[in-house]
């Protein structure tokens, strides 16, 4: 297996697009992806990219992604947020995912983060334990909050003076 782990190109999105929506699958949300190929193209790239994204391939396709950002912790200073480390499912057991872990933490080290951050579903076992067998700390004490865009619009109907 020849397997290389590079940073994402913009030709490289439609690729990441669908591991994207591979994952949601996986995590019983087939229909949450809305963020489109053209959304990728232009918030990763260009004058101000929100997001870094390392790629794995072998024999030149693309079969795992490690999608990031920058975050800011009150308690520890600079962080990244992994948002994404997907390995296609056919792909799995290879140590696809170590190596493209390998190069979030080393991205992080080499860019003085106080933290990596990223979130695991809780049914999601084996993700847990591959985390876990990587040093990394599962804290099963904390739940996620969000609003999502609609949440937002509601919040600022009722919450906010016009």
């Amino acid at each position: 297996m020849n397997l290389l782990v590079r940073d994402a190109k913009i030709e490289d999105m439609p690729e990441v697009h669908a591991l994207i929506t591979q994952l949601a699958v996986f995590e019983k949300e087939p229909d949450a992806v809305e963020v489109s190929i053209a959304d990728l193209e232009k918030d990763g790239f260009g004058a101000a990219p929100q997001f870094h994204c390392f790629v794995a391939e072998v024999n030149t396709k693309v079969v795992g992604i490690a999608l990031f950002f920058n975050r800011y912790s009150t308690w520890k200073g600079r962080a990244l947020h992994l948002e994404d480390l997907i390995v296609d499912a056919a792909m799995r057991g290879k140590g696809i995912g170590t190596k493209l872990l390998d190069a979030v933490v080393k991205y992080g080290y080499d860019t003085g983060v106080k933290r990596i951050n990223w979130d695991v579903l809780d049914w999601n076992s084996p993700a847990i334990a591959f985390y876990e067998k990587k040093g990394a700390h599962v804290m099963r004490d904390w739940n996620m909050v969000q609003l999502s865009a609609l949440g937002i619009e509601n919040y600022m109907a009722q919450h906010t003076a016009p």
